[in-house]
């Protein structure tokens, strides 16, 4: 299994959306909503379809085919 890619936050916390964004996954945040309704995703092992949902520091988020993701302090 690939080491996850650790994604640094400066704020309380980040939307499953956000993530999205910011790795490159989708192009713009409004696509977040079309990805999540043909992707899977996981949150710290279970499965999450919202795009809002709140990460916060060490959360896991798997994206089966797109990487796997930890989130940590800046």
């Amino acid at each position: 299994m690939e080491e996850p890619v650790i994604v640094y936050n400066d704020q309380p916390f980040i939307t499953v959306g956000q993530l999205l964004k910011e790795e490159g996954i989708i192009p713009t945040g409004g696509a977040a909503k079309w990805f999540l309704s043909e992707n899977e995703v996981f949150v710290n092992g279970e499965q999450d379809q919202r795009r809002g949902r709140k990460l916060y520091t060490d959360d896991f988020v798997e994206v089966p085919g797109f990487g796997s993701y930890v989130i940590k302090d800046k």
